[in-house]
């Protein structure tokens, strides 16, 4: 597994055709990653080179958990191209040995030209600012057998460096859109809101973070990797620059599903030819693998790999697959939830197919089998999306609770110093304190009632089976966002929480008093 922090480069590697050439120097690191952070994830490359990687976390750990996003936009104008979609991204590394989340790395930068020849050429690249460009001109069937070529020597020549699952070696490929829009966007790195505008958050405007048409911006020119800032997850030019391949073909939307017909294939995030304007998240576009002369290869089209993972990697992962899928929409799984018509119904049927003997009916029972469970999964991912918004709106209003607890303390405390304490001077003031302590006792009143009415309303409304798991990750958001203070607010919420399953009592005071002292 790699270690989070940057791997020391060994000074030995070969190139791909000249394994008998003479030793070279390790590139210096402002070749291949200019914008170090300290949790890069670094992959070796022949000519004693590198790659950048970041971590893409997604907060779940079991192999069958994907998590709920929505992706693309509405849009009248381009909705045949970026129609809103909901779709479900999963991760394919367990991130530490008992971990509660997964990750997929993504190339921290686009594929630049001396990486290209490093990979490609039959001798080996003396390093050189120039060739921090990103490589243009590359057809698609040309990336993936770059991508193969890559895996390859990886596996030959450093086999160690390679993050495993379950035993099974990763391997490099071109992202698929899921994976690269929801990583363009900014992952958990970001909030919800965060996550839909059209580009990520750019708090010192767009030509910061990415390069587009304009004298202002790329000026009608390709620009060096690296260096401009990145986005939210430490990822650089995922807008502007070149444009990016993706791994599948191209599909038109139509409204709920895509079009049936596959075609040439996507690139992403427009490149420094593209208005400023069309600069977003949710931008695609078709190119064909073939021009009518030969190979398509555009001078504004590049590549960025990402790490992944088989899925079934062993029997007993396959066995673990097996049990939760028959676990999904089903009584077994719906346990934990209140919707006990549909089990019941799931249950009837169940014993109605096994005691049926005309095929075709057992057939259309099966069918609605199937739509049922698919129902209850459905019903299952929006409940959990619906707890963890809960679960943060209560963190959250903890906050309001320790502030307003506190600032309302305060005035208290001075009002009884210059109000009411024996021998005190006379404070002509006094009315317009005991007002202003009255306003503030309303507000903190109001507040306490709000964060009582959620939490049983939570309490009520969801079992601790329900919530327990989706507390893991909402701290998992938080973090991802840098908002780790509020897990402690959380954690408080979650024990205020449990204390009402456990008795029943609505105890405003002492929720108060929990998140009032709060760290």
């Amino acid at each position: 597994m790699i270690s989070e922090q940057r791997l020391l480069l060994l000074a030995t590697g070969l190139t791909l055709a000249c394994a008998s050439l003479p030793g070279h120097a390790a590139w210096d690191e402002k070749f291949f990653n200019p914008k170090p952070l300290p949790d890069d994830v670094i992959l070796p490359l022949p000519c004693d080179g590198a790659m950048a990687f970041r971590k893409v976390a997604i907060p779940l750990a079991q192999p069958l958990d994907d998590y709920s996003i929505t992706l693309g936009q509405d849009s009248d104008e381009w909705g045949y191209l970026e129609q809103t979609r909901p779709e479900h991204i999963a991760g394919s590394f367990a991130e530490g040995k008992n971990g509660k989340s997964r990750y997929y790395l993504m190339a921290k930068y686009e594929l630049t030209q001396l990486q290209y020849q490093a990979l490609t050429a039959a001798t080996c690249p003396v390093p050189d600012n120039t060739l921090r460009l990103p490589q243009v001109n590359i057809g698609w069937v040309d990336a993936m057998d770059l991508a193969n070529k890559y895996n390859l020597w990886l596996r030959k020549e450093k086999p160690d460096a390679l993050p495993t699952e379950d035993g099974a070696k990763g391997f490099l490929r071109l992202p698929t859109e899921t994976e690269w829009e929801f990583a363009a966007r900014g992952g958990l790195a970001v909030s919800p809101a965060e996550f839909r505008d059209q580009t990520f958050p750019m708090p010192e405007g767009p030509t910061s973070y990415g390069w587009f048409a304009g004298a202002q911006s790329a000026n009608g020119k390709l620009q060096l990797a690296g260096l401009l800032k990145p986005n939210p997850l430490g990822l650089h030019d995922m807008l502007g620059n070149a444009a990016e391949m993706m791994f599948e073909p191209f599909r038109l939307n139509k409204l709920d599903r895509q079009h049936g017909k596959a075609g040439g294939y996507v690139v992403r995030g427009g490149s420094f030819l593209s208005p400023q304007t069309d600069l977003r998240s949710s931008l695609r576009a078709e190119q064909p693998y073939y021009t009518n002369a030969g190979q398509n290869e555009n001078k504004t089209i590049g590549m960025r790999l990402v790490v992944v993972a088989p899925t079934l990697t062993s029997r007993d992962r396959i066995k673990q697959i097996e049990q939760e899928w028959k676990a999904l929409g089903t009584a077994a799984e719906s346990a934990k939830v209140t919707a006990k018509a549909a089990d019941n119904s799931l249950t009837s049927l169940n014993t109605l197919s096994a005691q049926v003997q005309d095929e075709a009916l057992k057939q259309q029972l099966e069918k609605l089998r199937g739509e049922i469970r698919a129902n209850s999964q459905l019903r299952d991912e929006q409940r959990d999306q619906a707890v963890r918004s809960s679960l943060q709106l209560g963190a959250f209003l903890c906050t309001k609770l320790k502030d307003d607890g506190e600032f309302y303390d305060r005035l208290d405390a001075l009002y009884v110093k210059n109000c009411k304490t024996a021998g005190a001077a006379v404070d002509a003031n006094c009315d317009r304190r005991q007002e202003q302590l009255d306003e503030h006792k309303k507000a903190l009143d109001f507040i306490v009632s709000y964060y009582a009415d959620t939490l049983v309303d939570n309490g009520t409304t969801y079992s601790i089976e329900q919530v327990k798991p989706q507390v893991n990750v909402v701290q998992q958001q938080m973090a991802a966002r840098g908002k780790t203070n509020l897990n402690n607010y959380l954690a408080v919420y979650w024990k205020n929480l449990q204390g009402y399953w456990k008795d029943g009592k609505v105890a405003r005071s002492e929720w108060l008093d929990n998140c009032k002292n709060t760290k």
